[in-house]
């Protein structure tokens, strides 16, 4: 049956289901099945379960939950206060220490998390009011922790990168090497930010801790360094897969919680699990409802027609990047992160691969710091007031102290969109 383009039904189901606040999932499921219906074709009705369970078999998936119980479990088991004192062992002493304390303690959580909403959720619990407390103002130290949490989707594990690479089906732990020198660079534009505020706001001394409690506080976090350890180590030697390194990374952190530092019991597990697995859930029933409307997309032949459009404008590989920045700033401000990645990889990426030659990696890597902008700018913005609401600061008031951050992460996407090697120069 040869491809129809007039489903106006299809279309106005999708932007009603959409803009009505309606999980992303159902709305890519209930257009699949508009179109289905529209088409007058009842063998694909019969094959639509199939296609959603299609979507989920793919072993990298398996990562996802993983991560999030890693997570979980270094939240239960005291190893994020500990990584946070760890920091202060490192630059608490200067001026403004406890701004570079949650810089450096985001970058530490980023390569254990991997989900920017989980760390800002568990880093403004544990930094705004230390903060607030040393004479920070409060909508300032909400923005600094909430800024840190863009480092999550970017610097390995990823979750971004995980459903990305199942999507595009690419290596997932090459998709983890192309992010290692993009996170890098955002924390180091942070870095600057920081700096240039520190100067002229004169941020608060710093006062470094005592030989003794250095010690006490690096021994202490030690332990935890672990997971991140065998996380980055087991994918950039080749000794595990990412799905497996996860599994090992979760299974280091439970023994941790619960020999090592004694914070976590047995018996917080079950709850823990099922929290695990309510989100997990939700991610992966995502990603097979995309895989049914990825084929309604490739069956309308709706990557052609937006390829030819778009060439008609541009042969300029770095102009087209700046036109889907342009759409994915726009895209990310009124839908999540994930959903939003699962419903564009299937329009834009055989665009990017098959009309400008632009490696899925890099376009991966653009598109997920791309989408992470949207967790923090109105009108959706759920990072924005998942800091709001863990600090008890406007969201109004977070977004004026944030801009700058945001700023540097769109300097950082440029110079990304414009040098691909940055992506692609740790990857064999």
């Amino acid at each position: 049956m040869a491809a129809r383009t007039d489903h106006p039904v299809t279309a106005a189901l999708f932007l009603v289901l959409l803009f009505g606040a309606v999980p992303i999932s159902i709305v890519l499921a209930m257009t699949a099945l508009s179109y289905i219906w529209q088409s007058d074709n009842s063998v694909l009705f019969d094959s639509f379960a199939q296609q959603m369970f299609a979507g989920t078999e793919n072993y990298g998936l398996l990562a996802i939950p993983l991560f999030m119980l890693t997570g979980e479990l270094m939240n239960e088991g005291g190893m994020t206060k500990r990584l946070v004192n760890a920091a202060r062992v490192l630059v608490g002493g200067f001026r403004g220490g406890l701004v570079w304390i949650n810089l450096l303690a985001n970058m530490f959580m980023a390569a254990i998390i991997g989900s920017a909403v989980s760390q800002i959720a568990v880093m403004s619990r544990a930094m705004v009011p230390a903060m607030e407390q040393e004479g920070y103002d409060r909508g300032f130290a909400a923005a600094t922790t909430a800024a840190g949490g863009l480092l999550a989707p970017v610097i390995p594990p990823s979750m971004l990168f995980v459903i990305y690479g199942v999507l595009a089906q690419v290596p997932i732990g090459d998709m983890f090497l192309a992010g290692i020198i993009p996170g890098l660079m955002m924390a180091a534009s942070f870095c600057v930010v920081v700096t240039l505020i520190g100067l002229a706001a004169r941020f608060p001394k710093g006062e470094w801790m005592s030989a003794a409690d250095a010690m006490r506080a690096v021994l202490a976090a030690l332990p935890a360094t672990l997971i991140p350890v065998a996380i980055i180590g087991g994918i950039v030697l080749g000794i595990a897969t990412p799905t497996e390194s996860a599994a090992v990374a979760s299974l280091i952190a439970f023994l941790l919680g619960w020999l090592v530092y004694g914070e976590l019991r047995p018996l917080h597990l079950y709850a823990l699990f099922r929290r695990t697995a309510q989100n997990a859930s939700m991610v992966i029933f995502m990603v097979a409802a995309a895989n049914v409307f990825g084929w309604v997309v490739i069956y309308e032949a709706i990557p052609q027609t937006l390829a030819a459009l778009i060439t008609s404008f541009t042969s300029d590989p770095f102009v087209f990047l700046l036109i889907v920045m342009g759409a994915l700033l726009l895209v990310g401000m009124l839908i999540d992160g994930i959903a939003a990645l699962i419903l564009v990889t299937p329009i834009l990426l055989p665009i990017a691969t098959g009309d400008y030659g632009i490696s899925p990696f890099q376009f991966g890597v653009v598109i997920s710091i791309n989408l992470a902008l949207g967790l923090l700018t109105p009108p959706v913005g759920v990072g924005l007031y998942i800091a709001a609401s863990m600090s008890g600061v406007k969201p109004a008031a977070i977004f004026a102290a944030l801009w700058p951050f945001l700023l540097a992460v769109v300097l950082v996407l440029l110079a990304l969109c414009y040098f691909p090697a940055l992506s692609l120069a740790l990857i064999d």
